[in-house]
């Protein structure tokens, strides 16, 4: 269907519930489309595509609402999700919190932030990159086998309908090339590392060779892995992983869980939670950015926001529900799809970088350890608990000097904050982004 006939349709579906008894209702429709490829050994073992096209309907009848999806579009399926989605909300209980956004907090302008590539590679072009990656991955000295290589490319089409008059829709593509490999033999041990790439447009993709490249060199640079004695150091975690301590940022400032009250972070709104410096930031409007959007999934405003400004956390990211509930205004960081209501999200989230160069940041460390990986899921959204398994290389003198693997690094997320210190390195490539972090006093627990 085009962009208007599918507004079209959300339209008259909303107008059917709100003759049905709903009070208030907004519909939303997902398109997908996605191609994916994967090789091994130089031989193809993978090529799919897929697509899919859902509609979500919820309708609110004073404080109750349901929430009913279909993948048929036909004018009986269409009615059938309406009796059902309001014959739901008359029979659920009321939820105080529940309800659309406010008129005052629609977006009135929808900027072209540029993120759907308007080019779809074919099968070929994919199966070309992942065998230039993986043949790269494969020629660095030292790499004996591979995992293989992969690349996607995706499209979704989103568009809503409200019944409080708002009404949007807009597009957005990723692509995505990846490679893994192993390293040294059975006598001598073996290691494995990978290295991908993702991007909106394909144009923007590094490229396949560098991705493989860097794959093989990480996985050599593993083999000897040793082991530490448990110990008490300062820790520098690579960007790839320095992600992960944002991210579980991003989890303790959901205004859900500050509703709910299971977040460590739930009563520090407007402290010192960084040491003062540190910026962190939402940007929903970057150009090209992996998590952009011109509005939330509510039709709310979305604007760039300092989330902690020198060290001080300034705000939940919250939708309507949760501000409701906190007594606060949405933030513009719904999320939604078609079988579930609105929740908080992120949009291009970051670390601002900081003064110090990863040379200086390493070279005044005696005894430490650099990590590259991190393992499992030990961090505990409640208490802020963290210990994870870990591997890297070890640091003395201010210099790395071996590789290190089977260890843990573990600590509180409230410590690991306050003490953290950022590298200048930053760059903006995915949802969310940060330079290589210092955090001094982790403890290490190996051998």
């Amino acid at each position: 269907m085009s962009k208007s006939e599918t507004l079209s349709l959300l339209d008259d579906l909303v107008a059917k519930a709100r003759k049905a008894g709903a009070d208030a209702a907004d519909a939303v429709s997902v398109d997908t489309v996605s191609l994916s490829v994967g090789v091994r050994l130089g031989d193809l073992e993978r090529m799919e595509r897929s697509e899919g096209d859902d509609i979500g309907l919820r309708v609110l009848i004073g404080k109750r609402q349901a929430m009913v999806s279909s993948s048929d579009r036909s004018p009986e399926a269409l009615t059938q999700l309406v009796d059902r989605a309001v014959s739901m909300a008359r029979a659920v209980p009321e939820d105080p919190y529940a309800g659309l956004a406010d008129p005052s907090e629609l977006a009135t302008e929808l900027l072209d932030l540029q993120s759907c590539d308007p080019i779809e590679p074919s099968a070929e072009t994919l199966l070309d990159m992942v065998r230039r990656a993986e043949d790269a991955a494969r020629a660095v000295p030292g790499v004996t086998n591979s995992e293989g290589a992969e690349a996607g490319w995706g499209r979704s089409g989103v568009a809503f309908v409200a019944s409080n008059g708002f009404a949007f829709e807009y597009a957005v593509t990723s692509g995505s090339v990846s490679a893994a490999v192993l390293a040294g033999d059975a006598e001598t041990g073996m290691e494995r590392d990978y290295d991908y790439t993702s991007a909106v447009f394909m144009s923007d993709l590094r490229s396949p060779e560098d991705v493989g490249h860097e794959a093989g060199h990480r996985a050599v640079r593993r083999l000897g892995a040793r082991k530490v004695k448990t110990c008490k150091v300062p820790v520098v975690f690579d960007p790839r992983v320095s992600r992960g301590l944002v991210g579980s940022l991003i989890g303790a400032i959901n205004g859900a869980g500050v509703a709910r009250g299971t977040s460590f972070l739930k009563d520090k709104m407007g402290s010192q939670i960084f040491a003062p410096g540190i910026r962190i930031v939402d940007d929903p409007h970057r150009l090209r950015g992996m998590r952009s959007r011109p509005c939330d999934g509510e039709g709310v405003a979305t604007k760039r926001l300092n989330v902690v400004e020198d060290g001080v956390l300034t705000t939940w990211l919250l939708d309507c529900r949760s501000a409701r509930q906190l007594g606060l205004k949405s933030t513009g960081h719904a999320s939604r799809g078609t079988t579930s209501p609105p929740s908080p999200s992120a949009s291009n989230f970051y670390m601002e970088a900081g003064a110090v160069t990863v040379a200086e940041m390493i070279g005044d460390i005696t005894d430490g350890f650099y990590v590259t990986e991190l393992f499992g899921q030990g961090v505990n959204g409640v208490t802020g608990d963290y210990s994870r398994g870990a591997a890297g290389f070890w640091i003395e003198g201010g210099e790395i000097v071996y590789p290190v693997s089977e260890i843990t690094v573990a600590g509180n997320l409230k410590d690991m904050f306050r003490n953290l210190v950022p590298a200048n390195d930053l760059v903006l490539r995915y949802g969310v982004d940060c330079p290589t972090l210092r955090i001094d006093g982790l403890t290490i627990a190996g051998r």
